[in-house]
């Protein structure tokens, strides 16, 4: 039996609009998606994990109580320069979002940041240091 394939990521959101400010400074694009109410999905290239923003009210009726973000990263995002995870994190530092954790070379060998979104999911930012 094959692998099952990774299709999405998940998160939820007290405010859509600044959930999508958010994500839109980490490079997904809105317009052309997904987009209702309660639940929203950018546009994804070929064979990328969709990322799907839901309400929290969305998520209490599905689950039957209220969505908390965890105290560890949800998702990485990989970048393509040890310099592109510093502007990434800079973008969203001026925007008035969290840096949990400021990019640091890592022992493992990448560049690599924490940033929390509006409602406090944490995303790794990190790429392959060079040389």
């Amino acid at each position: 039996m094959p692998k099952p394939i990774l299709d999405a990521v998940a998160v939820s959101t007290t405010d859509m609009t600044r959930a999508k400010a958010f994500y839109t400074l980490l490079g997904f694009a809105f317009e052309g998606g997904f987009e209702s109410d309660d639940h929203v999905e950018p546009v994804r290239r070929a064979g990328e994990p969709r990322l799907m923003i839901d309400s929290a009210a969305l998520m209490e009726k599905l689950t039957g109580e209220a969505p908390r973000a965890p105290n560890h990263s949800i998702f990485a995002m990989l970048c393509d320069s040890p310099a592109e995870v510093d502007a990434y994190t800079a973008n969203i530092k001026a925007a008035g979002f969290t840096v949990l954790v400021e990019p640091w070379d890592a022992f493992w060998g990448q560049r690599y940041a924490t940033v929390a979104d509006a409602d406090g999911y944490r995303i790794d930012l990190l790429a392959a240091l060079e040389g």
